[in-house]
């Protein structure tokens, strides 16, 4: 079959140089009670939520991805990502500010430094989102209105990369890093790549999904500017691959920008193998890497949300063997309290000795795989020219607990 993109649906009275302004949209971005039932039918459950507003996390949306959700249809997957529901005010068993521990002293050099793996830190730029998605895992740091950090801790932040010489690897968050000026970010950019041990930039950001618009000619050319650089978008429904984000997605690539997506299962939102091809079979097609499947972190307000481990497994293995491995994501499961990441695959192993081991595949075939004599295995012969570099990376977030 073809694939097909639509348009998102743009207000018959509103012009097509605004609606396609970035800044604009952000502008004009939905906030309060008020501005939602503008556009939607609000049920009683989101009502509530409103009338909660100070016990809820920050609500916002741009009117470009407000237009991509169900105006009636409370229970639409895209609403249920951007709409607050009297189920965030719920308590339960498992219900956490800081889900991923990035505030712990031991990950938590500088105010806007997570280091968390030996070879890369975050570098938190900006608390801004352009849409504050229901299950967002920093609700203890994003949504405080300070669009740019200030200097003292971009300074801090910039120090600590520089001494910390393992580090290989900055990823840009927040926020979302690409609600800050070309300026402001050009400015980033040009001072990670003044320092010689950081090879790879990653950006991660929501803009070409909620504001594909903000992906603009002179943005793309100053991203490029500063190659290495790897654009991580967080598309999670096929209904969020527009024309607009087709579009914007060619431009970034088209210029060897490589472009990796992060999907969250969620709830009621693309928890069904259909939709997670779907998703991967066209971001392969626009030259997306399907990179993550990320089970939902407990953060709070985020239950309703979450599906259960085993849910996730079932839609993993349906997909095994039908998707190609090009589209297929990885399953990751962040460990509450800051144990990082683990990876789950399908279990095909039936026995295991130490001679090899028994599966049964996808589809039903049984083999064995027989190890060869462990006595011959050897080590390459060249090991030692990259063992320097390897030790120094791994003791690069030793330092860190250690200081």
């Amino acid at each position: 079959m073809k694939l097909e993109f639509q348009s998102a649906p743009r207000p018959a009275d509103l012009d097509l140089s605004q609606w396609m302004d970035w800044t604009w949209q952000l502008r004009a971005s939905l906030k309060t009670k008020a501005d939602f039932a503008s556009y939607f039918e609000l049920s009683s459950e989101e009502t509530h939520a409103f009338e909660k507003g100070s016990e809820i996390f920050n609500v916002r949306a741009t009117p470009y991805y407000a237009s991509l959700a169900s105006q009636k249809a409370a229970q639409d997957p895209i609403r249920r990502i951007l709409m607050p529901h009297e189920k965030e005010l719920f308590d339960p068993s498992q219900s956490q500010l800081d889900p991923l521990g990035e505030r712990k002293a031991s990950n938590h050099p500088t105010s806007r430094i997570v280091h968390r793996y030996s070879d890369r830190v975050l570098f938190l730029i900006t608390d801004i989102c352009s849409v504050y998605c229901r299950y967002c895992t920093r609700k203890h740091f994003t949504g405080s209105d300070q669009a740019f950090v200030k200097k003292n801790e971009y300074e801090d932040a910039l120090a600590y990369i520089k001494k910390t010489t393992g580090i290989r690897e900055v990823i840009l968050s927040g926020g979302d890093p690409l609600t800050v000026s070309d300026g402001q970010l050009e400015r980033v950019l040009h001072d990670l790549r003044s320092i010689d041990h950081v090879e790879i930039i990653r950006i991660g950001s929501r803009m070409p999904v909620v504001a594909p618009m903000r992906m603009t000619d002179d943005l793309v050319r100053i991203i490029k500017k500063h190659k290495p650089v790897f654009l991580m978008t967080h598309f999670n429904h096929p209904r969020e691959l527009t024309q607009e984000a087709v579009e914007a997605l060619d431009r970034v690539v088209d210029n060897g920008i490589p472009v990796m997506n992060q999907m969250v299962l969620l709830n009621g939102v693309n928890n069904h193998a259909a939709i997670v091809q779907a998703l991967s079979r066209r971001l392969l097609f626009l030259r997306v890497k399907p990179y993550y499947m990320f089970q939902c972190d407990p953060s709070i307000g985020t239950d309703y949300l979450r599906t259960t481990i085993e849910d996730s497994l079932e839609i993993q293995k349906e997909l095994w063997g039908h998707l190609s491995g090009l589209a297929m994501p990885n399953l990751s499961v962040d460990i509450p309290n800051g144990g990082g990441k683990v990876y789950y695959s399908p279990q095909f192993e039936t026995e295991v000795s130490a001679q090899g081991r028994k599966f049964t595949g996808w589809d039903g075939v049984q083999a064995e795989y027989i190890n060869p004599d462990p006595t011959s295995i050897i080590k390459p012969l060249d090991y030692e020219l990259y063992l320097d570099e390897w030790n120094h990376l791994r003791a690069s977030k030793n330092q860190l607990n250690r200081e």
